[in-house]
């Protein structure tokens, strides 16, 4: 009896759901998880074909499956979100949104509420991985900040005056694609109008400006980076319109003004303005500049390789995508499904 039970197989493992778009150590990732996550972000308006829709879902089920991995690494290294700090963070993402605009928003996306609080928190779970994992291990020294400076000298002189700046811009009609983190974007002059005041006012209110900037900021190149314009030479600035340029002149470091041009507006933060000549780390600011720098350049490095690595470490079968390349599978409808009529 013993030999027998040690010659016994070991049970098989269950096939995959029929609504199973990828297994992560056999954790179901399922169609209705990767259709809200893409109607979270989706671009509304727009009017994809079949494939492109198809393609979309694919990217954001390989993002559900790296963010499946971190929701258990944040398991086993037992962090949890309160609900206190969800209700912070759900509230601090609506804030500059009227409640009938949300609901409209919500229902052009057919979500609710609760699945905005759930993906809210599986992305804070996330973040907390990747800052306990990753970016609370990074350092920087003086002597990364010295090599850096002498192996890029010519970069910290300034052959004229020049300006730091930072900018959230709000145009009056909808972008083709989504341009920053949350997916708000205006589409009337009045929309426009209403959500610079509102950061205007979350700016009085000591909103981070950067932050504004990644998750409202209009403007496709700086709102991936906070808004920062880097350093603009007196010469390029003296090109800007005149409303723009004026009121960066006129700032002192560290102050917001807010212009309209042609019905787009700029809300411009004048960071530090610095005159022309060599620049070096002796400088508190050009110090805190190196190291910033280094610092998000080593976080991207490392936060790559983690993810490389724990990705190693479990059995992904993405369904989904062999099921296209089979030539199985076309984009399903977003619209939600009508309940079948009782007998």
């Amino acid at each position: 009896m013993l030999s027998a039970a040690c010659q016994s197989k070991p049970a098989a493992v269950p096939p995959p759901s029929a609504d199973a778009w990828a297994t992560v150590d056999g954790r179901e990732i399922k169609q209705d998880a990767v259709d809200k996550a893409y109607r979270r972000t989706m671009q509304i308006g727009a009017t994809p074909s079949d494939d492109e829709v198809m393609a979309a879902k694919l990217s954001v089920l390989n993002d559900l499956i790296v963010q499946d991995i971190l929701l258990q690494k944040a398991r086993d290294l037992k962090i949890e979100i309160p609900d206190s700090e969800l209700d912070t963070a759900y509230a601090d993402a609506r804030k500059d949104i009227p409640e009938d605009q949300f609901q409209q928003e919500l229902t052009r996306r057919s979500l609710t509420p609760a699945d905005m609080r759930e993906g809210l928190r599986h992305q804070l779970l996330a973040d907390k991985v990747i800052e306990r994992e990753v970016t609370s291990k990074v350092n920087i020294t003086d002597q990364d900040v010295n090599d850096f400076y002498k192996a890029n000298i010519q970069q910290f002189n300034r052959p004229e005056e020049s300006f730091r700046l930072a900018q959230i811009v709000v145009t009056p009609q909808r972008e083709a694609q989504r341009v920053n983190r949350s997916g708000n974007d205006a589409g009337t002059p009045q929309e426009a109008a209403a959500k610079a005041q509102a950061m205007m006012e979350r700016l009085k209110q000591g909103a981070q400006f950067s932050e504004l900037a990644a998750d409202f900021s209009e403007d496709p190149q700086s709102a991936q980076r906070g808004g920062d314009l880097g350093f603009v030479p007196m010469s390029a600035l003296q090109k800007a319109p005149p409303p723009l340029r004026d009121a960066v002149l006129k700032a002192q470091p560290g102050t917001v003004s807010a212009v309209t041009v042609n019905g787009v507006h700029t809300i411009v933060l004048l960071i530090a303005r610095e005159p022309a000549g060599q620049r070096d780390p002796s400088m508190p600011e050009v110090k805190q500049a190196i190291s910033t720098n280094l610092k998000s350049r080593k976080e991207q490095l490392l936060q790559a390789a983690y993810l490389g690595a724990i990705r190693n470490n479990v059995k992904v079968v993405n369904l989904a995508a062999q099921r296209v390349l089979d030539g199985q599978s076309k984009a399903p409808s977003l619209a939600p499904q009508a309940p079948a009529p009782r007998p």
